[in-house]
């Protein structure tokens, strides 16, 4: 799998741009097929960084309706946070 199909996008929340400056862990959302090691490996060659550690959430899509008959669901997703070695920062501004 590619390394840009592997990360999706950035999660920029209050929370996560917390964590960011605080502890150096950076939130993606990610394909959900990906693996703890195949997620360390694209960030590595994306943002030419050294990852520490990955940690992974999966996500139920929430249920959604409009009006009254029509009703559906949001896709299921991934979430990766990844803590760098210190030192190490990747500039997203």
């Amino acid at each position: 799998m590619s390394n840009y199909k592997v990360i999706k996008t950035v999660v920029l929340t209050e929370k996560s741009s917390a964590a960011m400056e605080d502890q150096n862990k950076y939130t993606f959302k990610v394909a959900s097929s990906a693996n703890k090691i195949e997620i360390a490996n694209a960030v590595q060659k994306i943002f030419n960084v050294k990852v520490q550690s990955v940690n992974t959430m999966n996500y139920t899509g929430k249920k959604k309706r409009q009006r009254t008959a029509m009703a559906g669901k949001k896709a299921n997703w991934k979430k990766a946070i990844v803590t760098l070695k210190s030192g190490e920062i990747i500039n997203l501004y």
